[in-house]
């Protein structure tokens, strides 16, 4: 009785000192016990900024879903983060994921046309081909960094291909891309804030030399800033500036979170010997493992939304001007959506997880990242058989986003 009587007491201290802004060291390494404390004691926790943060997986998915009450722009909560006049707010007001229709539905819809089943299956080949590139200069060396070595070089090609990027230009671009979307933690420190600023500066730089390339030499359908191009020359709706910060957008989102997924799942399957021996024994296990990974470490962990018409969430009203943060982590183990959340299961059904948040501002490259988390991790599985993890591992110093800064692995 004793030992239950702690763990409540345990579960109501980390409910209450709960402060997205002032968050312990250990959160970083494990925010689980803190988010299910949360979700079982207070799922609609006020903050102390007058702000709520919200656990619950019932909660994430009605508000992901309803297009009248809440909305995605950021504007009033960037202001005084950023500053009004600074790169990071100019950039982060301007792209795509924190904007309403009928801007976002605009910029939204040519993004996803620009990737469809099939221009997702022509990746494939040029795909497969660079996980075995890297897996080749991995087998040569004995040991690795999963991260530096494999993870990270991954998205930035795809993305790099997408946009028509010069091979020999990629080298800034994660960089960059981990600078700007660190400012995005609750917690900024002035010098997070000037990497991102001037993040933000030289990527625009590069990006406005690409556009002025490519305007000059328009490229096939095929080409994703040539389709935001002609888009932009035909209606007239998208500014320089706007195309400039949607193409920053695209590389820093399709880079850190795809990162994230093939990093998580390459740490969640080389720790579990049944689920990896499960996987190569039935090798199409492939999709619902990355599910799993998906849900079990969501890469991206925390969502916003601004009430602006009055609304009643799990049972409470909330009135225009309430900002909530959305935690993606905590409603992806909900154990009233998913039946023993705690466990890793790379064939759970169902899995209707929210890695990719829902409704219209669902993730919308989600299928490229799944399709990238699927080759990559089953082509480093089928290469090393029996990886395994090393000593010194160590987690990005992240809140919005989960993954590892390094994860050392040899390879058996």
């Amino acid at each position: 009785m004793s030992t239950v009587r702690d763990g409540e007491a345990d579960a109501a201290a980390l409910a209450g000192r709960f402060d997205p802004e002032a968050l312990p060291a250990e959160f970083v390494a494990d925010p689980y016990p803190t988010y299910a404390a949360l979700q079982a004691l207070d799922p609609l926790h006020r903050c102390a900024d007058g702000s709520y943060f919200l656990t619950r997986y019932t909660d994430l998915d009605a508000i992901y879903r309803d297009r009248t009450s809440f909305s995605s722009d950021k504007r009033a909560a960037f202001a005084p983060k950023f500053g009004t006049g600074t790169p990071l707010y100019q950039h982060h007001t301007t792209s795509l994921v924190f904007n309403d229709p009928p801007y976002h539905t605009r910029v939204r819809r040519q993004i996803v046309a620009a990737l469809t089943p099939a221009s997702i299956r022509a990746m494939a080949a040029g795909l497969e081909a660079l996980v075995e590139r890297l897996c080749d200069s991995i087998a040569a060396r004995g040991s690795c960094d999963l991260v530096e070595d494999f993870a990270a070089a991954i998205p930035v090609e795809v993305i790099g291909n997408l946009l028509g990027i010069p091979q020999d230009e990629r080298g800034a671009l994660r960089g960059w891309s981990l600078a700007i979307l660190g400012a995005l933690d609750p917690a900024l420190s002035a010098e997070a804030l000037g990497r991102g600023n001037t993040s933000v500066a030289e990527f625009l730089d590069f990006t406005r030399a690409l556009v002025a390339e490519r305007r000059a030499r328009l490229r096939g359908d095929d080409d994703l800033l040539s389709r935001l191009i002609r888009d932009e020359s035909g209606g007239g709706r998208l500014s320089e500036t706007e195309l400039l910060h949607n193409c920053i957008f695209l590389l820093n989102a399709g880079h850190e979170t795809t990162t994230n997924l093939i990093g998580n799942g390459l740490a969640l399957l080389l720790a579990d010997d049944e689920a990896r021996a499960r996987l190569a024994a039935s090798p199409q296990l492939i999709g619902p493992a990355i599910e799993e990974c998906l849900r079990y470490e969501s890469p991206n962990q925390l969502g916003n939304r601004l009430v602006v018409s009055p609304v009643e969430i799990g049972g409470e009203r909330f009135a225009p001007g309430t900002y909530l943060t959305l935690c993606i982590g905590a409603a992806n183990r909900d154990p009233a959506e998913f039946a023993d959340p705690s466990r890793f299961d790379i064939a759970r059904e169902p899995n209707r997880h929210l890695a990719f948040a829902a409704g219209g501002h669902a993730c919308a490259g989600m299928s490229v990242a799944r399709f990238e988390g699927q080759v990559a991790i089953a082509g480093f599985l089928r290469r090393f058989p029996e990886a395994r993890l090393a000593a010194g591992a160590r987690r990005n110093p992240r809140v919005r986003f989960r993954g590892f800064r390094s994860l050392p692995a040899v390879l058996g």
